[in-house]
C-alpha cells in the first residue's frame, strides 16, 4: 500500500529513503521543501500540504508521522484528522510521551481512525539501513503495517507491545537504559584516563568492542568517536537530554519502581552542564555518533 510520510528531518528522511529503496510507494511532506524535493528525485511523490498528501493516498490510508514530540504532533494530527476516513491508520514514530499517545488514540478512535504509537530506535544508521521499532495500539492495525515494518527494520527488530501507549512506553524505558549504559561507559573511560597508566583509549575501546562482555554498538561508536580525537577535545561535555530519561524517572516514581542507575545518569546530565570531564565528553560523543545530536564545540 502507498504510505504517507510527514516529517523529513534526520530520522524521517532516512526512513523514507530506506523504504523507497525497498520498493515502497511514498507520498512525502515536510515544512521544508528541500528534503521533499530530494526524495521526489528518488521516486517519492511530493506533496505541498497535508491536504495534498491525504488526497494522493487511497483509503484506507496509512500515514507515518516523524515530527517532534508535543505540540507539533498534536497540531499535525488536528490538521490531518478532518482529512481522513474511517479505517485509516496514523502512526506516530517519534519520541512522544506515552500518556499523550493514549489520549491521541482515544480521540482518533471516536472518528474510526486507528492510531499506533511506534517507538523507533537505532539512530540515523538504523533509520537508513534497518531500525528497531516497538508498536502499541490496535492489533488489527499493527497487522496491517507489518509488511512495512518488515522492510523498515532489521530481522527480529520490531514487535507488538500491546495497547495504546505501550510502544512509546517501551521506547521510553529503552532510552532510560541507554542513559545508564552510556554513563557507565563514560565513567569507565574517565577512570582509565585518570589512572596514571598511559592508556591508548582508542585501542582499549577497539579491544572491548571485540569479544568482551560489554561489546556492542555503543562500544563500536566509542571506537569511532575516539578515532576522531583520542581525548574528544573537539566538544564540550555538557550533555543535553531530549526528555525520555526524565519521563522514565517520573514513571518509576509513579509506579514505585527503583531505578537508581537510570536516575543517577539523568542527574549527571544536569551536573555536566556546569562542570565537565572526560566521562561527559564520552556521553556527548556517543549521542552525536548514533543520533547526530548536536554538541557544544570547544572554542
Amino acid at each position: 500500500m502507498k504510505t504517507g510520510v510527514v516529517g523529513l528531518g534526520k530520522m524521517g528522511f532516512n526512513m523514507a529513503q530506506h523504504l523507497l529503496e525497498c520498493g515502497h510507494e511514498l507520498v512525502v511532506f515536510d515544512l521544508s521543501e528541500e528534503p521533499v524535493a530530494a526524495l521526489a528525485g528518488n521516486g517519492a511523490v511530493a506533496a505541498k500540504s497535508l491536504e495534498e498528501l491525504a488526497g494522493k493516498l487511497e483509503s484506507p490510508r496509512l500515514i507515518w508521522l516523524m515530527v517532534p514530540a508535543g505540540a507539533p504532533v498534536d497540531n499535525t494530527i488536528d490538521h490531518l484528522a478532518p482529512l481522513l476516513d474511517r479505517g485509516d491508520i496514523l502512526v506516530d514514530g517519534g519520541n512522544s510521551h506515552y500518556k499523550d499517545s493514549e489520549q491521541r488514540a482515544a480521540r482518533l478512535k471516536e472518528q474510526g481512525i486507528s492510531f499506533l504509537d511506534a517507538g523507533t530506535s537505532g539512530g540515523l544508521e538504523g533509520a537508513r539501513h534497518g531500525a528497531c521499532i516497538m508498536v502499541g495500539g490496535e492489533k488489527a492495525a499493527y497487522d496491517v503495517i507489518k509488511p512495512l515494518l518488515n522492510d523498515l527494520c532489521v530481522e527480529n527488530g520490531y514487535g507488538y507491545m500491546g495497547k495504546s501507549g505501550s510502544g512509546h512506553f517501551a521506547k521510553m524505558v529503552h532510552n532510560g537504559i541507554e542513559y545508564g549504559m552510556m554513563q557507565a561507559i563514560g565513567e569507565g573511560f574517565n577512570l582509565l584516563d585518570a589512572s596514571g597508566y598511559d592508556f591508548d583509549l582508542e585501542e582499549v575501546s577497539r579491544v572491548w568492542a571485540n569479544g568482551s562482555v560489554i561489546r556492542g554498538w555503543l562500544m563500536d561508536l566509542m571506537v569511532q568517536a575516539l578515532q576522531k580525537d583520542p581525548k574528544l577535545g573537539y566538544l564540550k561535555g555538557a550533555i543535553a537530554d531530549s526528555g525520555e530519561g526524565r519521563w522514565t524517572v517520573e514513571a518509576a516514581l509513579e509506579h514505585e519502581v527503583s531505578i537508581p542507575v537510570i536516575a543517577a545518569s539523568l542527574f549527571n546530565r544536569y551536573r555536566s552542564r556546569s562542570d565537565e570531564n572526560l566521562s561527559d565528553r564520552v556521553v556527548a560523543a556517543l549521542r552525536h555518533e548514533f543520533g547526530g545530536h548536536a554538541f557544544l564545540e570547544k572554542p
